[in-house]
């Protein structure tokens, strides 16, 4: 349980990725959207 497990927020701090125990917040996904013109699926 450290920087390098990928299932936990400290471990994915530490890469930068997102996933179930560190979710990208929704607000910045629309925010994104409009900004980029990404298509919803």
């Amino acid at each position: 349980m450290g920087k390098g497990d990928m299932k936990t927020k400290k471990g994915k701090t530490n890469r930068g990725t997102f996933g179930a125990s560190r979710p990208k917040k929704e607000s910045n996904k629309a925010a994104r959207r409009e900004k980029f013109k990404i298509k919803e699926d």
